[in-house]
């Protein structure tokens, strides 16, 4: 595996690249052009600048995450073949400056869902929350300016100001969209991106839902075992795979992460991990990497991952803000650089206990 960092551009982020540089272990980072909407093709130029400034750094860009669907894409409506063309054309432009995956989402209208963005620990970091009762209480045109107050003055992705303003009109696009229908759109779209990926190898790693059930009463798919399997056989190439994100995915207790990572063998193009702590099935809050510090085993994951010969990119996921920093909730500088120590510790281990095994 590659340890990599999450970095959204020096435009846009509080962590600079020569910051992450001196991460033990980390060499490279997943990034994207920030800047860009959803259904707007990457111009070269722009990818090679983007590559450049990282490689001007010491660094290289291991991955693209993400390059965002277009909602036309996802409800399937009558202009969703340009939005694919653009798409494709991304996806050649990313494949001809040797950038070969491409995280994404099939999330409608909110790519993720917190409740709380800052929510205190009993250590005095704060973390991201969620807590379905929250929720419940919420009209969805509110839920971004619940959270506006605690972004540190970021724009959070899929949660940018323009996009949320059209809330009321997004949820009327997907009205008559199911789970049925979400996953004919999801095979359309991966139908025709599968060549252009084939011919540049690139892989295509599907970000799980986040929480992994419904909200608002939005369909979601990408949840669970069963489903991630069904979308792999609907269009059975190697280059169509996941994102494996335990927070994600681990949002749901009846998920059994290391068995789902198994199950995956040769189709996790890229790995998120985190750890969650649980306070009911429907309360969780975003913990320190470390096993005890929630609910997840933290070694187990790593394991699987060992077990299955992964050698994507990996990252640490959300971290804590701690020892004051100020930064977009859950992409701060410390407690990613100390999740990326401890998640290189335990592949080191694993490593080693199988070699002497």
């Amino acid at each position: 595996m590659e340890m990599t960092l999450r970095w959204y551009g020096s435009e846009s982020d509080t962590v600079t690249l020569e910051q992450i540089r001196q991460i033990p272990g980390v060499k490279g980072v997943i990034t994207t052009l920030y800047d860009t909407k959803p259904g707007e093709v990457w111009t070269r130029e722009r990818i090679r600048a983007m590559k450049e400034e990282v490689e001007d750094a010491g660094l290289h860009v291991a991955g693209i995450e993400s390059v965002n669907v277009h909602d036309s894409i996802k409800t399937g409506s009558q202009d969703k073949d340009l939005y694919i063309d653009h798409y494709i054309e991304t996806l050649e432009h990313l494949g001809q400056e040797d950038i070969h995956m491409v995280c994404y989402n099939f999330m409608p209208v909110f790519d993720w869902t917190r409740t709380e963005l800052a929510r205190m620990r009993e250590d005095g970091s704060t973390v991201l929350a969620y807590t379905q009762e929250a929720v419940d209480a919420l009209e969805p045109e509110k839920m971004f300016a619940s959270i506006a107050g605690d972004t540190n003055g970021s724009v959070m992705p899929g949660w940018e100001p323009e996009r949320m303003e059209h809330v009321k009109e997004l949820f009327a696009m997907y009205r008559d969209i199911d789970d049925e229908k979400l996953f004919e759109n999801l095979k359309y779209f991966l139908e025709r991106i599968m060549p252009v990926c084939g011919k540049y190898d690139i892989n295509m790693a599907i970000h799980p839902d986040d929480p992994a059930w419904s909200v608002f009463g939005l369909p979601r798919i990408i949840i669970n075992k069963a489903n991630i399997l069904r979308m792999m056989q609907m269009v059975d190439d190697p280059h169509n795979g996941v994102t494996f994100c335990s927070g994600s995915y681990g949002t749901n207790l009846e998920n059994d992460l290391p068995d789902m990572i198994r199950a995956l063998k040769g189709r996790i193009h890229f790995a998120h991990v985190r750890n969650l702590k649980f306070h009911s099935p429907t309360n969780f809050e975003e913990a320190a990497h470390l096993s005890a510090d929630g609910s997840f085993d933290m070694y187990e994951i790593m394991k699987a991952l060992y077990d299955i010969g992964f050698d994507g990119p990996i990252r640490p996921d959300h971290g804590r803000m701690i020892w004051g920093e100020k930064a977009m909730p859950g992409y701060g500088l410390y407690d990613r650089a100390l999740g990326a120590a401890y998640l290189n510790g335990l592949w080191e281990a694993i490593e080693k206990n199988q070699k002497r095994a």
